[in-house]
């Protein structure tokens, strides 16, 4: 019984039912020696790692907040490395704490709507002061972490450093 030269399957006809390639007969009706099937395909490629430079996956760590910090510290190659766990452990610690920020915001400028519309005027214009600081700190904290540095926030960073 002849066997199909391209998978190897054992063959009723002119034709492989498995690959639909054409067969020829082989002499005495002999299996192929083991791997001939694959002998003229292509060398199977290398697997390749997937991954990213620490400096990128530093970066990214800030980009969502939290979210992303959350999901370097769970994805394998990555929580292992220091370096990105401590810049996933500052990005959680960091948007935590602007969360904290922003909820002290609306209290303080209910209250100060309740008394006077001039006050509240004065106090958006300290919130968004306030909001371009933690902006520029985000920046500052991409950059520093895309260049390879661990660039510590002075309560934050103590925390982050412990954790990773």
């Amino acid at each position: 019984m002849p066997f199909c030269g391209n998978c190897g399957t054992q063959v009723d006809g002119s034709f492989c039912a498995s690959c639909g390639q054409p067969v020829a007969a082989t002499a005495g009706g002999a299996p192929p020696p083991p791997n001939a099937a694959y002998a003229g395909a292509a060398p199977a490629a290398a697997p390749t790692t997937a991954g990213m430079s620490e400096n990128v996956a530093g970066l990214l760590c800030y980009i969502f907040g939290f979210i992303t910090g959350i999901i370097f510290l769970a994805m394998a190659p990555y929580n292992q490395n220091k370096f990105i766990r401590f810049h996933a452990y500052q990005s959680i610690f960091l948007s935590v704490a602007w969360i904290g920020v922003i909820i002290v915001e609306r209290i303080v400028s209910a209250v100060f709507l309740s008394i006077s519309l001039a006050l509240f005027g004065l106090l958006a214009v300290v919130w968004m002061l306030v909001a371009l600081c933690f902006l520029a700190l985000w920046v500052v904290l991409l950059m520093k972490a895309y260049n390879g540095q661990r660039w510590k926030l002075p309560i934050i960073g103590d925390l982050a450093e412990k954790q990773a």
